[in-house]
């Protein structure tokens, strides 16, 4: 990599050129990702696309008139300095706060660069070219506050952001709750009866991380091959799946890993104190994004929690 200071103008050049298109492509692949279920404000972003390509052209009209035809690839991750953005690809499903981050913050680099740029040229002509790409990026970022008014009123934006919630707690929050429902509660009998059969925390601890990892792979699979996706927009099954297993895993986890106390009952105690607080936290957030009143999550969940526990405490006591 270089240093944005050994280049020189005809290479600054090339580099915004190369910025422009770069970034073109990428409000051009935002927009492609979010037209099915968020279309006005993939307008927002095929319109910024356009803008950067106008951008681009006036880039190149420019530095053929002052360096000829060759315009050499010089891109942004060749210097040092630049933010390093992840494409597209790589954050699907896109979330609409995620990429109007991502889009300002890349508006807010490009003017940054351009002042940067002109401020070091010694040629009286370049410097003017190059302040005036700055000036030409601040409009750029006013255009598109004016495209997302435009394209995003208060209401539209309103209803794509609850839809992105909606889209968010059927993707990640629905599997990852059922996981850590399943893993919390579930494991309870067999660690508990283990513990209470016999008496020792390292038994205890074995059966916890073998119901553990068990229910772990079990849910995994159960929710990859329960629904592929396309039509209840649940999202791919292998990320729901994953994010199932790893709950589920977690749950049962967090209240095996105090039998690694060697004293049976500091280890019991402190494992139903980790039994409650994984309660409350499924309470949480069957209250936060479930919509359940918290007394009526809480009761739910303890009762559960509750039979379950005992059903193990039965059973190594007898």
């Amino acid at each position: 990599m270089r240093n944005f200071s050994e280049l020189s103008e005809r290479e600054v050049l090339a580099l915004a050129i190369a910025n422009e298109e770069e970034d073109g492509r990428i409000y051009a692949d935002i927009a492609e990702g979010l037209r099915q279920d968020y279309p006005a404000s993939a307008n927002v972003f095929t319109e910024m696309a356009g803008e950067e390509s106008d951008h681009r052209r006036r880039l190149i009209e420019l530095y053929q008139e002052k360096f000829g035809e060759h315009i050499p690839l010089i891109r942004r991750h060749d210097i040092r300095g630049f933010i390093q953005h992840k494409p597209v690809w790589q954050i699907q499903p896109l979330r609409l706060d995620s990429v109007r981050e991502l889009a300002e913050s890349m508006e807010t680099e490009t003017k940054r660069f351009y002042r940067r740029a002109a401020s070091r040229s010694e040629d009286a002509s370049i410097r003017k070219l190059l302040g005036d790409l700055a000036e030409a990026e601040a409009v750029h970022e006013q255009r598109a506050d004016q495209i997302v008014e435009e394209n995003l009123p208060a209401n539209v934006r309103a209803g794509e952001d609850a839809h992105a919630r909606r889209i968010f707690v059927l993707r990640v929050i629905q599997p990852g709750l059922a996981g850590l429902m399943d893993g919390s509660v579930s494991t309870l009998a067999p660690v508990f009866a283990a513990a209470f059969a016999t008496g020792q925390s390292w038994n205890a601890f074995l059966v916890g991380i073998a119901a553990s990892i068990g229910a772990g792979i079990s849910m995994a699979f159960a929710e990859a091959l329960s629904d592929n996706g396309s039509l209840t927009g649940r999202g791919a099954p292998v990320i729901r799946g994953a994010i199932t297993g790893l709950m589920t895993t977690l749950g049962g986890i967090g209240h095996t890993l105090p039998f690694l106390i060697p004293d049976f009952w500091t280890a019991t105690t402190l494992a139903i104190a980790v039994v409650v607080v994984e309660l409350a936290v499924i309470s949480w957030v069957r209250w936060k994004y479930m919509d359940t009143p918290p007394f009526s999550a809480a009761v739910q969940v303890g009762f559960g929690g509750a039979l379950v526990f005992a059903a193990g405490y039965l059973i190594g006591s007898s």
